[in-house]
């Protein structure tokens, strides 16, 4: 963790909802005039598309049929860290992009599935905000988390989390249901290993519970809708959240357990933006008295 150069993750599997929460917090950045530097957890995976399809197709002929992104051995996790800790201590350090799609590949001038070179981070810039996979990650040889100042997990109940990579593989990459149902059986031991202890070790968590039925998101034809769900909102730390003052700001909501707040599925983003608007000025206060 640094005093002069704070950094924040969000961290959430695929279909998660990370890119959503992304924004909000842009949103965040924009109003109070932060220069953030914007870190994508895909630019720190080992394989471009096509040595992924590869490494994939090998490991299954050796009889290794979870190897997936989820995991270390698909990621530059040293590097990642390393990235956090350089920043941490000197506010620089190095970022390349993944390129997704046709947009992308115009924009940044590589073909999609492929990445940039590695560039210097912008200079002089208020903090580090990375959005992917492992922003809290722990293995044997890494500890990501350790540097991160402020580290969210965006977490919606498995059967939504399963409905929502369903509809976007398959509407913006065109997958069968049968292909994104073996990516997520492919991926399930190191989503168990490696995802889900990240969420014991944020600051705080947003996990999206629908209130109708997804019992079998494999047939669900629609994604449950933000008024359609509730969101349960658990901070690891309690002291010095104003509950009362975040409970009347959010009409309709409840505090279940003494560091979790309830709150309807359509005040998500408004609630970011009261959670975290004192919590990032107050990172980027201590930046400034550190000078």
């Amino acid at each position: 963790m640094s005093v002069k150069n704070p950094v924040i993750a969000i961290t959430g599997s695929s279909g998660a909802g990370t890119t959503s929460v992304t924004r909000a917090f842009q949103h965040i950045f924009r109003r109070e005039g932060l220069n953030a530097a914007i870190i994508e957890g895909d630019s720190f995976h080992r394989y471009d598309r096509q040595q992924m399809r590869e490494q994939m197709a090998q490991r299954s002929l050796a009889g290794d049929h979870h190897f997936s992104h989820f995991g270390p051995e698909a990621n530059l996790l040293v590097e990642l860290e390393g990235l956090f800790r350089e920043y941490g201590e000197t506010g620089r350090g190095k970022c390349r992009h993944y390129v997704h799609d046709e947009a992308e590949a115009e924009l940044y001038g590589s073909p999609p599935g492929t990445f940039t070179g590695w560039e210097d981070l912008p200079a002089s810039t208020d903090l580090l905000f990375y959005e992917g996979l492992h922003g809290a990650v722990r293995t044997e040889v890494v500890d990501v988390g350790r540097h991160v100042d402020l580290c969210i997990g965006v977490v919606p109940i498995i059967n939504l989390e399963w409905i929502q990579k369903l509809q976007r593989d398959k509407a913006q990459r065109g997958y069968s249901t049968e292909a994104v149902v073996d990516t997520i059986l492919r991926r399930m031991p190191d989503y168990i290993n490696y995802i889900c202890p990240q969420f014991s070790r944020t600051h705080v968590n947003f996990q999206r519970v629908p209130t109708v039925d997804t019992s079998n998101p494999f047939i669900a034809r629609d994604i449950p809708t933000a008024d359609e769900s509730m969101v349960v909102i658990r901070f690891a730390d309690p002291k010095g959240i104003d509950f009362p003052y975040l409970l009347s700001m959010l009409h309709d909501s409840f505090m279940s357990r003494p560091n979790i707040v309830v709150c309807p599925g359509g005040k998500m983003g408004l609630a970011m933006q009261i959670i975290f608007t004192p919590m990032i000025l107050q990172l980027v206060d201590r930046k400034r008295r550190s000078r």
